[in-house]
């Protein structure tokens, strides 16, 4: 496992490539050590056509969020002890998600979601690939997957796994898969006047002087004179066009949030997430499989917890609820999964010793994952926690299970294979293996 938290996971150059294997085989598709068997074309039946995944990491507290209990008393509610109702009737949320209320029909939580490990990377590996971490095999994250099982279906100019806006580098996603399938990150801010996206937009360089330097190259190039002689000049002259799409055609007007009206905008909110959750929706919109939204800050609120909790729990609330109610009304919620999550939750006791001051620690026995589109009902709960959002009460939720069902929905066999450079016996999620708990998908909302 790698733990680098600022480096793009791919190059400019890499990006490119990936758009030119398509048109002349580039080298990445081809690198030693990286699988390269075919995978097969997900059924057309399948319900989910692509996956916004919005990971909280560092791990966003429960018990202050869509799993509240205000009997349990200031010593586990804290600064944040009041409700608000939602539009389905008995379920509440806390009092910092009243836009979500609204919008409680449209998803499902699983408040019994477990798996006792309160470490950040193998809790964020366990999370995202349903494999035991300390594993000799590096498994795909579950982007990854998608990336792999989609790749013969999926024709987009954009790679088929796209992390807004920065990889946190938990584990290497990509796992044994290789460097094909690894997420493109963005970079930049889409809250800025110009998202300046990694290896598309050029920070300080307009798009009419990328295309005069390309113009000039091209008069420049001999090779381009001759491709109409040679077969092979004329896959990589067309490979160049294809990548040049991406940057200077309709592959870079998809970050383009100018196209989109004020109004949408605002709705949204004017910060950091809010636009990434409306740059999501443009990709998926453009037939992208996996979108991840690693939230800008985290929520690893040992200390300065309740502060933190107002300042993020209403861009959260706004952010993600208008991008369920926008998917929606353009008729794409039922074709896209939206999951929120953290590699965990919050301990549900407020530690006010110091130096924490009324932080929460890290806490995997029990939290709430929120789950709605491409196949699952909106409006239910799955499980149940404990008077103190302490231990799972009721219908345990592993991470097989959630995955599992995320894989069915889109068309992916959980149980199949994937494809080991060295060989090695390997599956999707864990296949009967010791220690791997499971308490079976969750049919209650599919």
């Amino acid at each position: 496992m790698k733990h680098s938290h600022s480096k793009p996971s791919i190059t400019r150059r890499e990006a490119i490539c990936r758009v030119a294997a398509g048109a002349a085989g580039c080298a990445l598709a081809g690198r030693p050590g990286e699988a390269s068997a075919t995978p097969p074309t997900p059924p057309p039946s399948a319900k989910a056509k692509s996956v916004i995944q919005i990971f909280l990491w560092g791990g966003m507290s429960h018990i202050d969020t869509w799993d509240p209990k205000p009997k349990a008393g200031s010593e586990y509610m804290g600064e944040l002890s009041k409700t608000v109702d939602t539009n389905i009737p008995g379920l509440q949320l806390g009092e910092l998600f009243p836009n979500l209320a609204k919008q409680a029909d449209k998803f499902s939580l699983i408040r019994s979601m477990t798996h006792r490990n309160n470490g950040h990377e193998t809790a964020a590996y366990l999370m995202q690939t349903g494999h035991t971490p300390g594993e000799r095999i590096s498994y795909p994250s579950i982007g990854a997957v998608f990336a792999y099982f989609k790749e013969r279906e999926y024709k987009g100019l954009l790679p088929p796994y796209i992390v807004l806006t920065q990889p946190q580098g938990r584990f290497s996603e990509e796992g044994f898969l290789g460097p094909k399938y690894k997420p493109f990150a963005t970079g930049g801010d889409p809250n800025n006047p110009r998202f300046e996206v990694e290896g598309i937009v050029a920070r300080g360089i307009s798009d009419e002087r990328q295309r005069a330097r390309r113009e000039l190259l091209g008069r420049m190039d001999p090779l381009t004179r001759t491709a109409a002689a040679s077969p092979a000049i004329a896959a990589a002259e067309e490979a160049k066009r294809a990548a040049y799409e991406l940057i200077l055609g309709p592959g870079k007007d998809v970050f383009d949030l100018s196209k989109e009206k004020d109004e949408l905008r605002d709705r949204y909110g004017r910060h950091t997430f809010g636009q990434e959750c409306l740059v999501a929706r443009r990709l998926v919109e453009n037939g992208v499989p996996y979108v991840v939204i690693n939230y800008p800050g985290g929520w690893d609120t040992h200390s300065n917890h309740f502060p933190t909790m107002r300042r993020q729990c209403p861009q959260l609330d706004q952010g993600l609820a208008t991008l369920l109610a926008d998917l929606h009304d353009r008729g794409l919620l039922d074709s896209t999964i939206v999951w929120c999550t953290g590699e965990f939750g919050r301990g549900p006791k407020v530690d006010w010793q110091p130096p924490w001051n009324g932080g929460r620690n890290h806490y995997g026995a029990v939290f709430t994952v929120l789950v709605a589109g491409g196949g699952f009902k909106g409006g239910r709960v799955v499980g149940e926690s404990d008077d103190k959002a302490m231990e799972v009460r009721d219908r345990p939720v592993y991470p097989v299970d959630l995955l599992g069902s995320i894989y069915q929905l889109a068309g992916i066999d959980p149980n199949a294979p994937l494809p080991h450079p060295m060989g090695l016996d390997a599956h999707v999620l864990p296949l009967n293996e010791p220690g791997v708990k499971s308490a079976g998908r969750l049919t209650e909302l599919m």
